[in-house]
């Protein structure tokens, strides 16, 4: 299918807009290979329900509620009604964010029908079609949902990040019950002091509660909390194996299953350094309770999945870069304190997305970089992705939709932008998850999660930063990773103008900024501004805002010494220099300048949000029943897609 044919946009709804991605080179795959990602796909869709729950203890019940009215009606001359489309655009942003919280910002979407309403349309259903517990009725399901879906006082959020508060009590992720933040430090802080430094992530794939007084964590795993869900992964990945393309995949695949069998976390951990060290092969995944930005404490993982090939031709640029990571280390801005006299096992590759599930579903990350774990990081290495085939669809969407006309400053620096960016967007990500996530070390004694909530922003912006003091390096267009000494200016000029202008878009006018990776561009952005000496500045233009840069070079050193600092809150575990960097640049929004920018991104006819619809992947057999092929299909809906999800894939 070339270019011309590909439909990279589909439907839109609310603010987000679903896009398609392309499996680039899928064909030439061998037939193992293909059955391979098969299985891992499935093993990957598995854990959906997981993600669910995870992001709300309410989210599935609604979720199965709203499929249930979907279904009933859709065929009823209901369903042409205004009011009952409220109800579906509803329902496809609570698949979308894998529940009823928004999955950007984390506040709770408000629905646009009304409750009468949807009192209504469960009245006129079979008591039958809902997602009854035993004994319950109508009423019962009615008086437990209406006021979480209705009632913006109840659960408003589901991370809340706000300083001051008790970040448990006050966030509605299913990660805790009954239990206070003070209560959770405790616990966790006691685990810590009997371990070692090569202790494991503790309480990262648990929930803790407290029963009859005392604390205890429900552990995900086959035969705990989750059970349902990680047997159906498990059995996945058993026939995975049979197709893995050399023994260290097996062993890899070995591990993961003794993990998810014990839920023991030195299992993890042992299953991550073979991960890590497991390079040969195209085919490689990702699947577990990985990332913990949705934990206002930043401990419990979120089920994620991927599943991904190599990008051969591309990824020659991530391993120039990752085959000079200890030059890199050796002279960045930082103090030597806190640099690896020894970089290990940075590796680097541009990778093909096969399929997308958990909490990297619908809206992906468009770079990884893992293992988390600092200590393996350090010993072993890390394994870093630039999504090549996602950033590909967002590009080929977004080609001339007017919103960098609007935003730029000028002809000149709009023909700069044009010329460069998508090559130094690509190796700005590269850089950030390559090296800035693998750079730098923590003091001895450090404790990996002594900046709390704030640890995460930091994280973020200690590998942006990184990326950006390396674009202006003449070093990249010694490599040929650029093409010329002025390319790294559209960096510098998009990255500032997202960060001091136009990701507020995203954000409800009144509202604060509350995702880590939006605070880390916020930070840097305005400390910038700060401290520039007026290198960029903030200018109006016939009533308009816009950045201005005039000294591209002074930029780096301002990136430098703020890097610098960033790396030594992180070394030293700086808990209040954390909060104080955070609180001061990364949280509150100007509210003209909001309402100013929000006004032009509105004129656009542009929505802020983005996320994917997996292709279809079927195999087809011969007439003797042996698999000869895997076919992919991208022209199921988004709709259509996320009901048999929830029919093949609902294990909850």
């Amino acid at each position: 299918m070339h270019d011309n044919q590909f439909k990279y946009s589909d439907e839109r709804f609310a603010d987000l807009q679903m896009l398609r991605y392309r499996l680039n080179g899928f064909e030439n795959l061998s037939l193992s290979q293909k059955l391979y990602i098969f299985c891992l796909a499935k093993a990957t869709l598995m854990g959906r329900d997981i993600t669910f729950d995870q992001q709300g203890k309410y989210n599935l019940r609604i979720r199965k509620t709203l499929e249930a009215l979907y279904l009933y009606y859709k065929e009823r001359e209901e369903a042409e009604s205004d009011e009952f489309q409220k109800i579906v655009v509803y329902l496809k942003r609570v698949w979308f964010s894998s529940g009823i919280y928004h999955h950007y910002g984390c506040e709770k979407m408000k629905p646009d029908f009304s409750e009468e309403y949807f009192y209504q349309l469960i009245d006129g259903m079979d008591e039958k079609l809902l997602p009854l517990k035993r004994g319950e009725n109508k009423e019962d399901l009615l008086n437990e949902l209406v006021p979480v879906i209705f009632d913006d006082t109840v659960l408003p959020k589901r991370v809340n990040q706000t300083d001051g508060e008790d970040l448990v009590k006050t966030s509605a992720c299913n990660f805790y019950e009954n239990v206070t933040q003070a209560e959770v430090e405790r616990f966790y802080a006691k685990m810590k002091e009997q371990g070692n430094e090569e202790a494991p992530s503790y309480g990262l794939n648990s929930k803790l509660t407290k029963r009859n007084g005392e604390m205890i964590e429900l552990v995900w795993a086959e035969n705990g909390m989750y059970g349902e869900a990680i047997r159906e992964i498990t059995s996945w990945l058993r026939k995975a194996q049979k197709y893995a393309e050399n023994e260290q995949q097996r062993h890899v695949i070995d591990l993961l299953l003794k993990y998810y069998h014990t839920g023991d976390l030195a299992v993890f951990d042992r299953y991550s350094i073979a991960w890590v060290e497991q390079q040969e092969g195209m085919v490689d995944f990702v699947n577990g309770f990985i990332e913990v930005y949705g934990d206002p404490l930043a401990l419990k993982g979120t089920w994620e999945g991927i599943v991904e090939y190599k990008d051969i031709e591309a990824t020659k640029r991530t391993q120039t870069i990752s085959s000079y990571a200890q030059w890199f280390e050796d002279h960045s801005p930082v103090d030597p304190r806190f640099r690896k006299p020894v970089v290990k096992g940075v590796t680097a590759n541009v990778i093909c997305a096969a399929m997308l599930g958990g909490d990297e579903y619908p809206a992906s990350a468009i770079g990884i970089n893992l293992p988390n774990a600092n200590w393996i990081r350090q010993t072993y290495g890390s394994k870093s992705v630039t999504i090549g085939n996602l950033t590909e669809a967002y590009k080929k969407a977004a080609h001339g939709n007017g919103f960098d006309e609007e935003f730029v400053i000028d002809k000149d620096t709009l023909a700069m932008i044009e010329k460069y960016s998508d090559l130094t967007d690509d190796l700005h990500t590269d850089l950030h998850e390559c090296l800035g996530h693998g750079s730098g070390q923590l003091l001895p004694g450090t404790d990996p999660d002594a900046l709390k909530a704030y640890g995460n922003t930091i994280e973020e912006a200690r590998a942006d930063l990184f990326g950006l003091y390396y674009m202006a390096d003449e070093k990249l267009v010694e490599l040929g990773l650029l093409p010329d000494a002025e390319a790294y200016k559209a960096q510098y000029y998009t990255y500032l103008m997202n960060g001091l202008l136009t990701q507020t878009i995203r954000i409800k006018e009144g509202d604060k900024i509350e995702e880590a990776h939006m605070r880390n561009r916020a930070l840097i952005a305005w400390w910038t501004l700060r401290h520039s000496q007026g290198a960029v500045s903030l200018v109006q233009r016939e009533g308009k805002t816009y950045v201005q840069i005039t000294d591209y070079e002074a930029l780096r050193n301002v990136f430098g010494t703020l890097l610098a600092e960033i790396q030594r809150i992180k070394s030293e575990g700086d808990f209040e220099a954390a909060r104080s960097l955070v609180e001061e640049y990364a949280v509150n929004i100007d509210p003209t300048l909001h309402h100013e920018i929000r006004q032009r991104y509105e004129l656009l006819n542009l929505v802020p949000y983005k996320g994917f619809i997996n292709p279809k992947m079927t195999i087809l057999y011969d007439e003797q029943g042996n698999p000869v092929d895997v076919l992919l299909d991208y022209t199921e809906s988004y709709t259509d897609q996320m009901l048999r999800y929830s029919e093949e894939y609902g294990t909850l």
